[in-house]
């Protein structure tokens, strides 16, 4: 097994980051397409996914969308394509940070140690959250609605437990966006209404009148519940 999986054709920037990685105690593999990369993980248990857009064949977009459909792991792009345009459609698909190339590899590190802190360091005890057909164990890290298990990126994962934490509380965007992705985020604080969108999308009837994250104008969201 790997803590982390690259998927990056460019053999030396890849071995440049396992090298790194290393050094800081995590278990690297090394998937030089995005067929070996999927491959991989079907069979291997894997905490995070680096992920290189350019790749031979199946693109990285196309490996994010099918790696956030069956597994529930943090996934950061690495891609030398720039622009919000992009960042949008990596993030839509599933993708819970973007670099754009070049980057520090110093900077990843940090942000592969964050990522894994937010997603695996889980202090509270309670380890399920119910309400009505909706169930979060938080041990598997896994979310079901009426007994099947919903695809979640690990931010939305995020989003969801603070909100059902909080039943009934408005919670400020800005405290949300610190807590999921850390006052010292390069994302922008649109990415939260992105996210609670697409979270939306999966758990309300009808997410263009949710009844569950409900939204309180001019301060942030609740979870009401049903």
């Amino acid at each position: 097994m790997a803590d982390i999986l690259i998927i990056e054709d460019n053999a030396e920037l890849a071995e440049v980051i396992r090298d790194f990685l290393q050094v800081e105690g995590y278990s690297v593999f090394i998937a030089a397409s995005g067929e070996e990369g999927l491959a991989y993980l079907e069979t291997h248990p894997v905490k995070l996914l680096l992920l290189d857009i350019m790749l031979p064949e199946l693109d990285g977009f196309a490996v994010c969308r099918l790696a956030r459909e069956k597994f529930n792991l943090p996934i950061l792009i690495m891609s030398a394509r720039h622009g919000d345009d992009n960042k949008i459609i990596g993030l839509e698909l599933g993708a819970d940070d973007y670099l754009e190339k070049p980057f520090s590899v110093n900077l990843l590190t940090a942000k592969v140690k964050a990522h894994l802190r937010r997603s695996y360091e889980m202090n509270d005890d309670k380890q399920l959250l119910a309400d009505g057909d909706l169930t979060i164990n938080r041990t598997s890290m896994m979310v079901y609605k009426s007994g099947q298990q919903l695809g979640m990126t690990a931010k939305e994962y995020e989003l969801l437990v603070l909100l059902m934490s909080n039943k009934g509380k408005a919670l400020r965007k800005e405290w949300l966006f610190q807590q999921v992705w850390g006052a010292d985020s390069f994302s922008e604080p649109s990415t939260l209404t992105v996210h609670m969108n697409k979270l939306r999308d999966k758990i309300e009837l009808n997410p263009k009148e949710p009844r569950r994250i409900v939204t309180v104008w001019g301060v942030g969201y609740k979870y009401e519940g049903i």
